[in-house]
Order: structure tokens, then C-alpha cells, then sequence
């Protein structure tokens, strides 16, 4: 889980370099470094910690016209400057970026060890990349690339060069994002489309088991069987100014107040003029959708906990059971999955590895795959058979926000889609709902307007270490992504649990001054919360409630209360969740952390 990026040109390289890496410092920031090549030879300059500390020990000014970057998001070897990116061989002739896992390094160590004699310099997987590519290479770059990843088993994308071929950079791609970018007189590579978005919008998106051959003249794509590939251009509409902060003085901040647009593009752009649902990308027809009877959501994280919202919506307007797994364990317990299986992946990257893995076990099984993605291109969406986009825009903080919302909405329409089309939801309750829907970005900007609310009780709380999130129904799938949120940028160790499990054990847990987010949307479950309140309060605990307008009661039992606008129970997820992320990122700000860039965590999980 790193990010990379390479240029070849006519310019300096270092100041493409570096500007790239800030642009991808969210993938990985344990270390970095980069590689360039000065008058045929080699020059590596490495860091541990955040990229200011590589800038202070590289001259922006060093003339070479070829170079590569790295930000490491360490898996193999603690963060050191030895084990930053980039590797060399021995000799300092080739030097080598890598996004992803070598699953077999070590045999391939142990063989470069005792039969080729070669010494190590790092704890890492990714230097055996450099010294096999060594052993291949007799004076063409991308001959010894190929021969070396044929020795290789795992996920990575690898960028190279060599000082004996100062006009050419190689890189390769497999289970790990990479792209191209295309200038005049110049060329790019890079992990993500922000990296290269200050220098060019045409790109390449590179596919599995491709190789690119780049000079400052052109761009030559091969496959695994090294036949030239044809590619067109993507050209990315998005401007760079979204993936800037704009004022706010952090992204995860940023990216909390654009939900309202975000949900309102997500919506918008799949209702018609008769206000019905159309799914451009999904090509379910009713009779696919009766032959299946099964749908799995499978996912990571807080697209998982999105996945638990999304299996009521499915369940409740379709009809349809629905199992809801984490990516992770999914393919390891060989699930029931057949050709009757529709198969939904979540994820904002589209690269999330375990998801992408998950989805190619249901494929291969006969699984029909629809995915829930935010990256145009990714290789979630390559892969799959329907395609839903989320349109939150780039999400650069950590922890997931506006993706998560508009991965609800994304959930509510193609749940409502699938009840229309089987003929199990009743049109006036399809409507209804599509009506609720459209005021939401109206009600997410209520919610935000009452900030400070937030901001004052994360000032009372932000030291307290005993944090418990609950609810019942839906709001307990809105406790796991509160309380993940919390743990993810405060690193408080909190959890959540359904509310009702509290006498089974949970409750030994609470004692004097004990934080308790208490979620009490559901109109049907409201009696029961708050007996489940009272059984704290009588403990000690100090109870924050979330609940919709009018249920003023609360105000009697809880401590203190947020009312968020009155909506069908269905979509309260879309409203509840919102003062949970805010209470993340106000306790994280006030405890001092870098609320963008959490400890030991990466944007986009490209290992398993």
C-alpha cells in the first residue's frame, strides 16, 4: 500500500517527482525517496518519515530527465531509510519502485543469497525486485523486466530504471494501480490520477499482467505474451482544485462537508424526468433477477459496514436474502456461490485487493459481479458485470466519509431498482422513497449546520479512553462505522456493539464516566433504546444520543442529545452517521493527530 511515480522528459525530474509524492503521501507515509538518474549514473535519495523530510536532503535542482518516487506504507521492515523505496542492486545500476506484496520473496532471496551471491541491504520484500531484474539484464530494460516477473507471485506495480539506459523507463502492473500519464515531450506513471493531474488530464489505465515501455517520445503498452496492446485515452474531467483543501484545515473535514454534493450527483444522475430510477451500467433485466437467490455483499472496512446497510435496504425492497461478508474471509471459507449468486463488491478505490480477489473467486464460480465503486477505471470496475458509481469526487483523508455516504445512497437506489423489477415493492412505496431520498443533501446540510454542537462535546470528551457505540436495527450498523471512524483518526480504543446484547456481557464494561454513543432513530426500536440508555446511565456512563426531531423524551434519560431531521427510518444511516464523523474528527484534531494521515493506516489497501 504505497504510491509510486515516474517521469521521463525533457524537464528536471525532481520537481515532478516530489510534487507527485505530496499528491500521494495518503497511500503511504512511513517513508520516501526517489531515484534519478544524473549524468548516467544512479542517485538514490531516501527518508524515513514524511515527505518533508526527503525534500530537506534532495536538490530540486539536479539535472535528470528520468527518475522515480515513492511514499511507503511499510508491510515487510519496519519504516527505516533503509527500507524505504527506491531499491538498487549491488551496483547501483538499476533502481526499482514497487507498489504491492512478492509473495515468494524469500525463496527467491535465499536463491539470489546462496547461489548468486548477493547482499541484502533491506528487511524488504520489494528489493529482490532490483536484484533479480539484475540477474536478467543483458542491455534491454524491458526484456530483464519480464523475465524477472515471471519469477514473481504476488500483487505489485513496479516502476524501473537503469542507468544504462538513461532515455527509458519500464513499469509493470499486476493486482496493484497504475497508471500512465501523457505529455508533450513527456511521460508519467503513477498509482493515482492526482499525482499527474497538475501536468496532464489524458492517461492511460493500465490492465492486469501489462507491461509499459515509456520514453519522452511515446508510450508503448505490451501484455504478458509481449504483443503491443491498444489503449484509448481517458481523459479526466475532474479538476485538481476538488482534490485540494479549499480553506478547510484538514481533507477528512473537507470531504464531511461535500457530502450533501456528493449524495446529491450520486442521486441526481440516476433519476429520470418521470423521478423513476435508471441504472446506466447495471444491466439486470427481471428475468436475470429471478434466477437469483442469493446476493453476497462483500467488502472491507466502512465499505463493509455500508454493506450491512445496504443488506436491509436489498432485503426489505427486493426481497431478495442477502449475506454480507468482510473481503478478507470471504474466499477463505469457500462460500455457497453459483451461478444463481449475484455477487456486489464495495469499495472507494476500486483496488482494494481482498475485495478484488473475493470478486474473482465469485466470478470464477459463475457468480454474476455488480460493484459499488468510486474510482472510474479501477480494476474492481474493469472486472465486473454491472457497475454502480459512487460520485463523491476524490476522497483524500484516511478514513472514508463522503464515499461511505454515497455508498448508502448507491445501496437504497439499486435496492429500490431491484424490488421495482421483481415485482416486490409497491410503487407508491417506491416513490415514497425516492422522494425521502431527495431531500436528503437538504437535511445532511442541517446536520452540518449544527457542528459546533459536536465540536463542544468532543472538547469535553476527546480524553476520555472508554468510548461504547450502540444501537438497534440499522443504528447498530451505524455504531460499527462510528466507532470505527473514532478508532481509525483518535486512536481511542473504542466499540460498538446492538443494543440488546448488552445483558449478555457487554454491560461489565460500563462504569462511571464511560462514553456512550447511544443511536435511537428507529421508531419501532425508540422504547427499547431507551431502556437500553437507562441501563447505563444507571451505571455511570455518560450518555451522547443521536435521534430524530421530536423525540424529545431522550432529553429526559441521555445526557445530551442530537436531533437529526425527521426521515423514513430506511434512510436515517444517510443523517445519523454524519455527527459520528464529525465527533471523530473534532476528538482527533483536539488530541493533536494528523487527522488526514493516521498512524499505520494507507488510503488504498493494495495488499491482502
Amino acid at each position: 500500500m504505497c504510491g509510486i511515480v515516474g517521469y521521463i522528459g525533457t524537464q528536471n525530474a525532481v520537481p515532478y517527482l516530489i510534487e507527485g509524492l505530496s499528491k500521494l503521501e495518503y497511500r503511504g507515509y512511513d517513508s520516501a525517496g526517489i531515484a534519478v538518474n544524473v549524468d548516467n549514473q544512479l542517485q538514490i535519495f531516501k527518508a524515513k518519515g514524511r515527505l518533508k523530510n526527503l525534500e530537506s536532503i534532495v536538490d530540486l535542482n539536479l539535472p535528470s530527465v528520468v527518475g522515480i518516487g515513492h511514499t511507503r506504507w511499510a508491510t515487510h521492515g519496519a519504516p527505516s531509510d533503509l527500507n524505504a523505496h527506491p531499491h538498487s542492486n549491488q551496483n547501483q545500476t538499476i533502481a526499482v519502485i514497487h507498489n504491492g506484496i512478492i509473495e515468494n520473496y524469500m525463496e527467491i532471496k535465499e536463491w539470489l543469497i546462496q547461489d548468486k551471491n548477493v547482499v541484502f541491504k533491506s528487511e524488504t520484500d520489494s528489493e529482490v525486485i532490483a536484484h533479480l531484474i539484475d540477474y536478467y539484464y543483458e542491455g534491454d530494460l524491458l526484456d530483464a523486466v519480464y523475465k524477472a516477473v515471471d519469477r514473481m507471485q504476488g500483487a505489485y506495480a513496479i516502476g524501473v530504471i537503469s542507468k544504462d539506459e538513461p532515455n527509458r523507463l519500464v513499469a509493470v502492473r499486476k493486482d496493484s494501480p497504475l497508471i500512465v500519464g501523457l505529455g508533450d515531450n513527456e511521460n508519467f506513471i503513477a498509482s493515482d490520477i492526482p499525482a499527474l493531474l497538475k501536468y496532464t488530464r489524458k492517461m492511460l489505465l493500465i490492465e492486469n499482467d501489462e507491461f509499459v515501455d515509456l520514453t519522452k517520445d511515446g508510450v508503448t503498452i505490451y501484455n504478458s505474451l509481449k504483443q503491443v496492446v491498444k489503449r484509448d485515452i481517458f481523459e479526466v474531467t475532474w479538476d485538481i482544485d476538488s482534490a485540494e483543501k479549499e480553506g478547510f484545515e484538514h481533507f477528512t473535514l473537507k470531504e464531511i462537508f461535500e457530502q450533501p454534493k456528493g449524495v446529491r450527483e450520486t442521486l441526481m444522475r440516476r433519476l429520470n424526468s418521470q423521478n423513476e430510477i435508471v441504472l446506466e451500467g447495471v444491466t439486470l433485466t427481471a428475468d436475470i433477477l429471478k434466477d437469483i437467490n442469493k446476493v453476497y455483499i462483500v467488502a472491507c472496512g466502512t465499505a463493509y459496514h455500508a454493506g450491512l446497510v445496504g443488506r436491509r435496504a436489498i432485503e426489505m425492497f427486493a426481497k431478495i436474502p442477502v449475506e454480507c461478508d468482510v473481503a478478507s474471509e470471504f474466499r477463505y471459507r469457500d462460500p455457497f456461490v453459483d451461478e444463481k449468486t449475484l455477487f456486489i463488491a464495495v469499495s472507494q478505490s476500486g483496488e482494494t485487493l481482498d475485495t478484488l480477489q473475493s470478486l474473482r473467486e465469485a466470478k470464477r464460480k459463475g457468480a454474476r459481479i455488480l460493484s459499488i465503486v468510486n474510482v472510474v477505471g479501477s480494476s474492481v470496475a474493469r472486472e465486473s458485470d454491472d457497475l454502480l458509481y459512487t460520485w463523491a469526487g476524490p476522497e483524500i483523508g484516511v478514513a472514508s466519509t463522503k464515499a461511505y455516504t454515497t455508498q448508502l445512497i448507491a445501496f437504497y437506489l439499486l435496492a429500490l431498482y431491484m424490488g421495482k423489477l421483481n415485482g416486490r415493492l409497491e410503487e407508491h412505496k417506491y416513490f415514497e422513497m425516492i422522494e425521502a431520498l431527495k431531500l436528503m443533501p437538504e437535511k445532511i446540510t442541517e446536520v452540518l449546520d449544527q457542528s459546533k454542537e459536536i465540536q463542544k462535546l468532543a472538547a469535553a470528551q476527546f480524553n476520555n479512553e472508554k468510548v461504547f457505540f450502540m444501537g438497534r436495527g440499522v443504528d447498530c450498523d451505524i455504531a460499527y462505522e462510528g466507532s470505527l471512524k473514532l478508532k481509525e483518526i483518535s486512536y481511542i480504543n473504542s466499540f460498538a456493539i446492538a443494543a440488546g446484547e448488552l445483558k449478555h456481557g457487554t454491560i461489565a464494561l460500563i462504569e462511571d464516566n464511560t462514553f456512550v454513543v447511544a443511536m435511537a432513530t428507529q421508531d419501532k426500536l425508540y422504547e427499547k433504546m431507551l431502556s437500553n440508555i437507562k441501563e447505563v446511565k444507571a451505571r455511570g456512563a455518560y450518555v451522547f444520543a443521536i435521534a430524530k426531531e421530536g423525540n424529545d423524551q431522550l432529553t429526559k434519560t441521555a445526557d445530551e442529545v442530537f436531533f437529526i431531521p425527521t426521515t423514513l427510518d430506511a434512510l436515517t444511516p444517510i443523517l445519523s452517521v454524519i455527527p459520528t464523523q464529525l465527533l471523530a474528527y473534532y476528538v482527533s484534531a483536539l488530541r493533536g493527530n494528523d487527522v488526514d494521515k493516521p498512524r499505520n493506516l494507507a488510503k488504498s489497501v493494495t495488499v491482502e
